[in-house]
């Protein structure tokens, strides 16, 4: 009877964790870096930098036009509500650039690895996909980074399916420039 208790109460403990561990995998981790000695409110109109060559590591992404316009659009709407005015100069106070990344995770719980656990089970690590979206303000004269905002999340499922997709990105953008100083 008691082993019948502590396998139920194992299973419990088990479809929870795995339940936090696919929470975990879907939140979203945002952060934000400033140089030091840097004024944002000085800065007022920007234009975007040059394209970013490298590749994202997912080629679904690589030269997506969809997903670079929904992120530039949010990134200027989200810019403008800062008080930044995007504009053709030649010499803008800042350029923004932006950048993708994704790669494979794979999540593994300390619980998989005690033997109580994994003697009677298959204990096998959630595997998922990993994406970093990062976004810059920089000085045009020396390219220094005055400003870095970044999201970190699972982009499991979301480059299939173009309506998440574009929640994600609207989300992450939100979040990121959330996180710029405030400028009055």
């Amino acid at each position: 009877m008691s082993s019948r208790l502590t396998r139920s109460a194992a299973a419990i403990v088990v479809g929870a964790s795995l339940g936090l561990a696919a929470g975990c995998a879907a939140s979203m981790n945002v952060n934000s870096f400033i140089e030091r000695g840097v004024e944002l409110r000085e800065y007022r109109t920007y234009s975007w930098g040059p394209a970013d060559t490298g590749s994202t590591g997912d080629p679904r992404l690589d030269n997506n036009r969809f997903f670079d316009e929904r992120v530039r659009a949010q990134v200027e709407k989200e810019l403008a509500r800062h008080g930044f005015e995007k504009t053709a100069a030649r010499e803008p106070d800042v350029l923004v650039h932006y950048h993708t990344n994704v790669s494979q995770e794979i999540d593994v719980r300390e619980f998989d690895n005690s033997e109580s656990y994994c003697a009677d089970h298959d204990c096998r690590p959630f595997i998922y996909d990993k994406g970093t979206l990062l976004i810059d303000l920089i000085e045009p004269d020396t390219t220094k980074v005055l400003w870095r905002g970044w999201a970190e999340g699972s982009f499991d499922g979301m480059i299939d399916n173009q309506t998440w997709m574009e929640s994600r990105i609207d989300e992450a953008v939100a979040r990121i420039l959330a996180r710029l100083p405030d400028r009055l």
